[in-house]
């Protein structure tokens, strides 16, 4: 497997990075972002991975993350992949929820998405071997976030592997999309209409079965106008009793990257924490 360097910029000292690679999990070309601290010793750089939401690819978190600053501060490299296969010849669908840029982060069984949409093994199996490639001084040690469908997908890779994560955060998240319409919708085309095959790729029914869950924090604003259908917390709250989990409220805040770019110092001040 071999990367192509396609993109650099320097930030804050370190540099924002987007490479291009074949996928052999996925079948097609993906591309993915990488900021690396600034190197002046041999101090270990721990690694952050982000998921982005629904329509999203790597750019959006690059660029409206402000996020450089604090991990050049911190010495740790973030990765941002893309949020589906691309490509002519990769399935889409006419909706903005399904297809392209709506992967879901899972392994899809159902045609014609099963052929590329294999998200979860793409992000568990083949990118981490080319990141850790790239990384100087790489730790060894990682902890996963991310936004909407990004937030779902963090907890659901975070959840199923908590050997491989410090800890997970996540903002404004699809906590329980098997009881959600953007949930139901990508559920039923990927993975089928049968609902006992749902449940390894929601997070409220993997936490409730998790008996060493990560730390958790999540964010979640006031004014965000998909709150009410499709990120209530209830469900995921009763199922996570007794787990590391804080949830927050970010009064009159909404689904934007303003909220992210305002938060994400306390996210990665977070994760640090964790992964000391």
């Amino acid at each position: 497997m071999t990367t192509t360097l396609i993109e650099t910029h320097k930030a804050f000292g370190g540099e924002q990075r987007k490479y291009r690679h074949y996928s052999e999990t996925l079948d097609c070309d993906m591309v993915f972002s990488l900021f690396l601290p600034q190197q002046t010793d041999n101090k270990p750089t721990d690694l952050i991975w982000w998921l982005s939401g629904l329509t999203c690819t790597d750019d959006n978190f690059s660029q409206k993350g402000a996020f450089q600053k604090y991990a050049n501060q911190h010495h740790m490299a973030v990765v941002m992949p893309d949020t589906s296969p691309r490509g002519t010849a990769v399935a889409d669908d006419e909706g903005w929820d399904l297809g392209q840029g709506a992967g879901f982060y899972l392994n899809a069984t159902q045609e014609p998405w099963a052929k590329n949409y294999r998200m979860y093994a793409y992000l568990t199996e083949e990118l981490p071997q080319l990141v850790y490639a790239l990384i100087p001084n790489f730790s060894g040690k990682e902890s996963i976030m991310g936004h909407s469908m990004g937030g779902h997908g963090t907890l659901v890779i975070g959840l199923k592997n908590p050997e491989r994560f410090r800890s997970i955060s996540a903002f404004a998240p699809i906590l329980n999309p098997s009881q959600v319409p953007w949930g139901q919708k990508a559920f039923t085309a990927y993975l089928g209409t049968d609902e006992t095959n749902w449940a390894e790729w929601d997070a409220t029914s993997l936490i409730a079965e998790s008996p060493a869950a990560p730390p958790i924090l999540i964010s979640q604003g006031t004014a965000d106008n998909f709150y009410d259908v499709q990120l209530n917390e209830e469900a995921f709250l009763q199922a996570a009793e007794g787990k590391k989990v804080r949830y927050e409220k970010l009064d009159g805040y909404d689904h934007s990257y303003f909220t992210i770019a305002t938060f994400i110092e306390d996210h990665l001040q977070f994760h640090k924490d964790c992964l000391k």
